[in-house]
Order: structure tokens, then sequence, then C-alpha cells
């Protein structure tokens, strides 16, 4: 089953972001707190908005989506771009990943977006072999770019 998340959620969400950047191999990097994700989730202006996968049998959190609106300027609307996809590798095979991704492609499709995007690693196969089996595409002119940390701050304050 696929369900948008409450706040009462944040804990097994942070527990999923916190596997997810394991299975990535940079759990070192994960500095979000459940507060900061109530807030971005729940707070005053969510920034981002989250779908959960509960096993069928048990209604336990086995995977979560994590996205936010973006805007294409060519097309003139909304699109949706996925930050986080995870099921946990017990749940894998049983259909949570494609749930997750058919409800927000149904959130585009009913509300008239133009796109749903998101990146993979070029390490990960499997989900990279996932997203073929779906028709995705894998925008390979287009370069992805991140300003972190001191760059960022030097441009902030030049």
């Amino acid at each position: 089953m696929i369900r948008e998340a409450t706040a009462a959620d944040i804990p097994a969400i942070h527990a999923l972001v916190r596997e997810l950047a394991d299975y990535e191999k940079l759990l070192h990097e994960v500095k979000a707190t459940e507060a900061q994700l109530h807030t971005a989730l729940f707070g005053p202006t969510p920034a981002a908005f989250a779908l959960i996968a509960e096993d069928d049998t048990t209604g336990e959190s086995v995977g979560y989506a994590i996205y936010f609106l973006s805007f294409s300027t060519w097309e003139g609307v909304h699109g949706v771009y996925l930050e986080d996809l995870y099921v946990r590798p017990g749940a894998r095979g049983a259909g949570h990943g494609k749930a997750l991704l058919k409800h927000l492609a149904q959130i585009c499709t009913t509300r008239g977006y133009a796109r749903l995007q998101w990146a993979v690693l070029d390490w990960n196969t499997p989900s990279i072999a996932f997203y073929d089996s779906l028709g995705a595409v894998h925008e390979k002119e287009w370069l992805g770019y991140r300003l972190t940390g001191q760059p960022l701050t030097t441009l902030a304050n030049t």
C-alpha cells in the first residue's frame, strides 16, 4: 500500500533515509534530523512531500519516496523531482518501488505536470535496470552540478 506520509511517520522516514545513505555508502554525509524532516515536510511552508510504502500484511513501513515540485519553463508547468526512492532490501521485488513511482506518475498526470525526474548513482545497476524496465530515459546529454560547502559560501559572498 502507498499512502501520503504523516507527521507520525517522521521517525520511520528518518530511519529509511539513513538506510538509503548506508546503501549508497554515504551514511557519514547524513546530517538531517527528525526535526528538520518534520519542518521540511509538515512545517508552515512544506518544501517537500513524502509517500510511504507499507507492507500489506504487517503495515510496517518498508519504503518511501520524498519529492518536490520543479518547474519547466519550456513546458510552462510543474514537474516532480524525486529526491529519494528507497525500499528496504527484504521488501524488494514485491512491487513497492514500482507502486511508489506509479503513485508519483499519477500525481503528475492528474495535476497536469509535465515530467517526473530523478537521479541514480552510476554504479547502482539494479536500480538502473529497474528504471529502464519502466521506460525511463537516461538523460545522457545533461550533467548534474552541485554547489555545497565553501564553494557555495564563496559564491554567495562574491
